[in-house]
């Protein structure tokens, strides 16, 4: 946030109130806009470099391309971690915004990529992916919780309900973690490469057929990282400030409507590589992507976010954090439910985006303090 701490308050220096609003809003659009369109152009020109290199289009797939689509929370989460370990402080946006990034994912772009069109699930989704996933959230819940006051950890906050979360030793497991997954998934590529049962060249659609001149790919890999990393600080500052602010007129905790925020406004805007991926394969047919590109990005956002914006700087959570936790736990075993049965019917799909709903509701209620849980 270090772009925009001089630069705004300068911008709003003697304007009123509401020209206020209107520049933080206008920069969490931007931000938001600039996290999708500069993710896409970093993982174009990493594509590039990649087949350049003679790597196969699968293996891009799976390593280059799952990075990107979590490219806009890492940035969003990041850019906190990094913020508060300058000015003090511990991160609050990361967990709420891969939590809420998650859920997301599971309910509001498979439920509309089913609602379209049903989703035919492979059983080797169900026997691999899903188990990792599964194992990888229970994780992450155990992590998240292992300090919270209510379950027996240390209060760090001084009766303001935010304690400790992800430690600099579970980030740094969160990081071991997704090193060997990689290494999981590209020795498991080359495996299936070498038994004939997928094509070398089979990248999936979100793999890009066309290969950029060097000097372009290198530009596009440039230009994307510091475009991703500008539009984080842009979200991250802002949606900061209007949580700040509407605590403020509404006398409400700001942590509390921070992570509101974080699991609402920011979640959908960083999920958005996600969904526009997930439509345009479902108006394709090919809809099924949207389950191994959610299942990817999920598992992506709790081991590579969190882990790198742990190890930057120790991660908080509030002790209501196990509310959301047990929403992302309940869609992961829904949809893990509803593939078992060997499709995502249009049926299911509106049970996933009615329980977002749901979901967003309670937060709401919570956040104006309408029912405590």
């Amino acid at each position: 946030m270090l772009i925009f701490q001089d630069l705004i308050p300068a911008l709003n220096k003697g304007m009123p109130a509401w020209w206020t609003w209107i520049v933080y809003i206008a920069i969490l659009a931007v931000g938001v806009l600039f996290l999708v369109k500069f993710s896409d152009m970093f993982v174009e020109g990493t594509s590039s470099i990649a087949k350049k290199m003679k790597i196969s289009p699968l293996i891009i797939g799976l390593t280059i391309v799952a990075f990107g689509t979590s490219c806009p929370e890492l940035a969003v989460s990041a850019s906190d971690s990094i913020s508060c370990l300058l000015n003090g402080g511990h991160a609050n946006v990361a967990v709420g915004n891969v939590i809420g990034s998650n859920i997301c994912n599971l309910l509001i772009v498979l439920g509309i990529s089913a609602a379209f069109t049903p989703i035919v699930v492979k059983k080797s989704v169900c026997k691999k992916e899903f188990p990792i996933l599964i194992f990888v959230s229970v994780l992450c819940t155990i992590f998240a919780l292992l300090f919270v006051t209510d379950f027996g950890g240390v209060d760090i906050s001084n009766g303001n309900k935010e304690v400790l979360g992800i430690t600099r030793w579970e980030g740094i497991i969160f990081v071991l973690l997704i090193i060997a997954y990689v290494v999981y998934l590209v020795v498991d590529a080359k495996k299936q490469i070498k038994l004939g049962l997928v094509d070398a060249n089979d990248g999936g659609e979100e793999v890009s057929k066309t290969i950029l001149p060097t000097w372009k790919a290198i530009l596009f890999t440039v230009i994307g990282l510091v475009g991703v990393v500008v539009g984080g600080e842009g979200v991250v500052y802002s949606a900061q400030h209007i949580a700040l602010d509407i605590g403020t007129s509404f006398g409400l905790d700001s942590n509390i409507v921070g992570l509101v925020v974080g699991l609402t406004v920011v979640a959908v805007g960083t999920s958005l590589p996600e969904l526009v991926t997930s439509a345009v394969a479902a108006k394709k047919g090919e809809n099924e992507i949207a389950l191994g590109n959610v299942i990817g990005s999920n598992i992506f956002n709790i081991l590579l976010i969190l882990g790198v914006s742990g190890v930057i700087n120790p991660l908080t959570v509030g002790s209501d954090v196990w509310i959301d936790l047990s929403f992302m736990m309940v869609a992961t075993i829904m949809v893990f439910a509803f593939a078992l049965t060997g499709k995502i019917k249009r049926s299911h799909g509106l049970i996933l985006i009615s329980t977002y709903v749901i979901y967003v509701t309670i937060l709401l209620l919570r956040a104006f303090n309408v029912i405590a849980l």
